[in-house]
């Protein structure tokens, strides 16, 4: 077990990682790995990257994603899928996929 105030990662302090792995993104966002897994899915949070064998999600596009997020008591835009014709994308989804 590592001490709390144990920092090996090769960046310099206060320099947070552009890539995550899955449950490192899941925790940077607040949620368990199965849900981010489900927001993914869902379009939610934005799809990793690929670097050879290695699957990460980038900081910036999650962080874009989350702030894109509904706040507490805002309508949520996946409310309405259902308004919409097979393979139109609702404006919402739209915004979040640029």
């Amino acid at each position: 077990m590592r001490a709390d105030n144990d920092n090996r990662s090769t960046l310099p302090y206060g320099l947070a990682p552009r890539g995550f792995k899955r449950t490192e993104a899941a925790a940077y966002i607040g949620v368990s790995a199965s849900l981010f897994d489900e927001m993914v899915k869902d379009g939610r949070m934005p799809t990793p990257k690929r670097i050879n064998t290695r699957t990460v999600w980038d900081r910036l596009k999650i962080e874009i994603a989350f702030d894109a997020l509904p706040d507490e008591g805002e309508a949520n835009p996946w409310d309405d899928d259902m308004e919409y014709e097979v393979g139109q994308v609702p404006d919402a989804r739209r915004k979040r996929r640029n």
